[in-house]
C-alpha cells in the first residue's frame, strides 16, 4: 500500500479543523502553520492560557481534538506531520496504546538515518509535573526521546473508520516562551522552567531533510 503526500500551508486552526476524507487511505499531511500558535488539548482548560499574553505577541490560541497539554508551534522550528490510515489497514491496532508504535518506529528510523539515536516509548504514559499544561512535559506511547529528553510528540484521533496521528518533531525547544503564554504565577513559572528545560530538547537537523527521511521509512506493503 502506498502513501499519498500533501503539503499545506494554513493557519493552525484550519489545519486542525480539516476533516479526514472517507473512505480513508494512507496519507501524509505535511502541515506548515502560517503563523505561530499555542495549540491546547481537547480537554485542557482555557483558563490555563494567558490569552492577553498570546494576543500581545501575535500567537493564536487553537484547540485540537486530541488530548494532552499545550504545544507552541513556530513556523520553521518544528516539523508537523499527520499520518492517516483507514480501519482496514494492516497497520491498524485496536489497542490504542499500541496503535502508535509503528509511528514511533518510522520516526526513530528517520532520525537514525540522520545519525540521531532516539528511543520509542512503548509503555504507558509517563507524566511529568507539568504534563497537564505542556505536552512535551511527559511521554506517551510511541513518542520519542533522545538521552531521556522528548523530541517527538504524537497525538491520536480515531474513529471506527480511521486513525489520524498528529506528530510534531521539535527543531527548537522553547519552554520559556511557551510558559509566558500560560496563566501561571511567577513562582510556578520559575519551577516549570527548571523542570521543562530537562524534559525535552530540539533536534539539530534540517526539517526538510527529516521529512524526506521519514517518508523513506514509512511502512509499505
Amino acid at each position: 500500500m502506498s502513501w499519498t503526500v500533501e503539503r499545506r500551508t494554513a493557519s493552525a486552526a484550519d489545519i486542525h479543523a480539516r476533516e479526514v476524507p472517507e473512505p480513508a487511505g494512507r496519507a501524509v499531511w505535511v502541515c506548515d502553520p502560517s503563523g505561530p500558535a499555542l495549540v491546547i488539548g481537547s480537554a485542557q482548560p482555557s483558563e490555563q492560557v494567558d490569552h492577553r499574553a498570546c494576543a500581545a505577541v501575535g500567537v493564536a490560541v487553537v484547540r485540537r481534538r486530541s488530548g494532552g497539554g499545550a504545544v507552541l508551534l513556530v513556523p520553521g522550528e518544528a516539523l508537523w506531520v499527520d499520518l492517516l490510515i483507514g480501519a482496514g489497514d494492516p497497520l491498524w491496532q485496536d489497542d490504542v496504546g499500541r496503535a502508535t508504535h509503528w509511528v514511533g518506529d518510522a520516526w526513530a528510523a528517520a532520525l537514525g538515518e540522520l545519525g540521531i539515536d532516539a528511543e520509542v516509548h512503548r509503555g504507558g504514559p509517563v507524566p511529568g509535573p507539568w504534563s497537564r499544561e505542556v505536552c512535551f512535559a511527559g511521554l506517551g506511547s510511541g513518542e520519542l526521546s533522545v538521552a531521556g529528553r522528548k523530541v517527538v510528540g504524537i497525538a491520536q484521533r480515531r474513529t471506527r473508520r480511521w486513525a489520524r496521528f498528529q506528530c510534531v518533531a521539535l527543531r527548537r525547544w522553547r519552554p520559556t516562551e511557551l510558559l509566558r503564554l500560560l496563566a501561571l504565577d511567577p513562582a510556578g513559572r520559575g519551577r516549570a522552567e527548571v523542570d521543562l528545560a530537562a524534559a525535552a530538547t530540539g533536534l539539530d537537523v534540517e526539517l526538510d531533510g527529516l521529512l524526506a527521511a521519514l517518508l523513506r521509512h514509512l511502512p509499505g506493503g
